[in-house]
């Protein structure tokens, strides 16, 4: 019997009596076809799989059984289960075509959600399942990228710049901008859209005034300049495929928190960055699937009446001016080593 995490949960709560997957899981196997909502027989057959093996796959909002009573005193219904990005989603209650949400944790993970219709991309991104509430499935474009909040630790621990993380914005404002230093960090490759998983980090523009300061703006500025890219490649795409560009982003994620981070990625955008009071979506995104299941919640309409925005950051920069910075950005990519 083959499962991921989500299985091996449902198997073990429910001691063995439920086999069970759901959809944004099951994509992520790689042997689950998201086009026709089942497993994949020329898959299996190719990778001599027993489809025996695999788990039952339901929507997000279902029926995954009953904890045991030995183990939690009570049977407790299981009705929500999701991917971590895919839950994130459902939680800033991104439910319709041309909504978007970035998380930034340790890496940065973006969704955009293309409605009913499966957007192919041709430019370095994920098709995806969302999470699904009902009959009807929706899809996603998906983009990772390895080294969000992780630099800020690299200030932190590696360059010891700072003592916590939080003193990183307070540094990155000490100058007015970052005085043509740009960081690329590609200390484990580059995800998506470039896919330059041999990449190593560069740090250019240094000149005899370069500060700490600098380099600290720099770094924050290259979480909001990878997430940029993202955020174009998915409009590239939804325009190819005539499908809703993205017009504002909702973030969620602990260095979300970082109001330096939020006003350069609205400035990079060009369009709203919605910060909302609950930042921890994922749990929430899993909490309101199985509210919908057991009767907590009526409907999606009654979950956006829950979520709440705590800030909004417009864009304040010319598209000029945004234009200059990505394209400076886009030369220190080309220029890493790859070898």
């Amino acid at each position: 019997m083959f499962g991921t995490v989500d299985t091996w949960l449902i198997w073990k709560l429910t001691q063995g009596k439920r086999f069970l997957t759901d959809v944004s899981n099951a994509s992520r196997t790689m042997l689950w076809n998201i086009h026709t909502h089942q497993w994949d027989a020329a898959l299996l057959n190719a990778l001599n799989i027993p489809i025996s093996m695999l788990p039952e796959v339901q929507p997000s909002s279902a029926d995954f059984g009953f904890t045991d009573e030995r183990l939690l005193g009570h049977r407790w219904p299981i009705g929500g289960v999701a991917g971590d990005q895919q839950s994130a989603m459902f939680g800033q209650t991104c439910f319709e075509a041309g909504h978007a949400k970035n998380t930034y944790g340790t890496g940065c993970f973006m969704l955009s959600h293309t409605g009913q219709k499966s957007v192919p991309s041709a430019n370095g991104l994920l098709t995806t399942r969302l999470a699904q509430w009902g009959d009807t499935p929706s899809f996603a474009l998906e983009g990772s990228v390895f080294m969000g909040g992780a630099v800020v630790q690299w200030l932190r621990d590696g360059l010891k710049a700072i003592k916590s993380s939080s003193q990183v914005e307070a540094l990155a404002e000490t100058v007015p901008d970052s005085g043509g230093v740009v960081l690329v960090p590609a200390f484990t490759g580059l995800g998506a859209p470039y896919w330059k998983p041999n990449a190593q980090g560069s740090l250019v523009g240094l000149s005899r005034g370069t500060t700490m300061g600098h380099v600290a703006r720099a770094a924050l500025e290259s979480i909001a300049l990878q997430s940029a890219a993202l955020l174009q490649a998915m409009n590239r795409d939804a325009r190819d495929s005539h499908a809703p560009t993205i017009y504002e982003l909702r973030v969620d994620g602990g260095a979300c928190v970082n109001n330096f981070l939020m006003q350069i990625q609205a400035d990079l955008l060009g369009i709203p960055v919605i910060r909302p009071r609950v930042i921890e979506t994922t749990a929430l995104g899993a909490a309101y699937l199985a509210g919908l299941h057991t009767g907590v919640f009526a409907d999606l309409n009654e979950l956006k009446t829950h979520w709440q925005i705590e800030r909004i950051f417009e864009p304040q920069w010319s598209r000029d001016q945004a234009a200059a910075k990505m394209a400076q950005w886009e030369r220190a990519v080309a220029t890493l080593d790859t070898h």
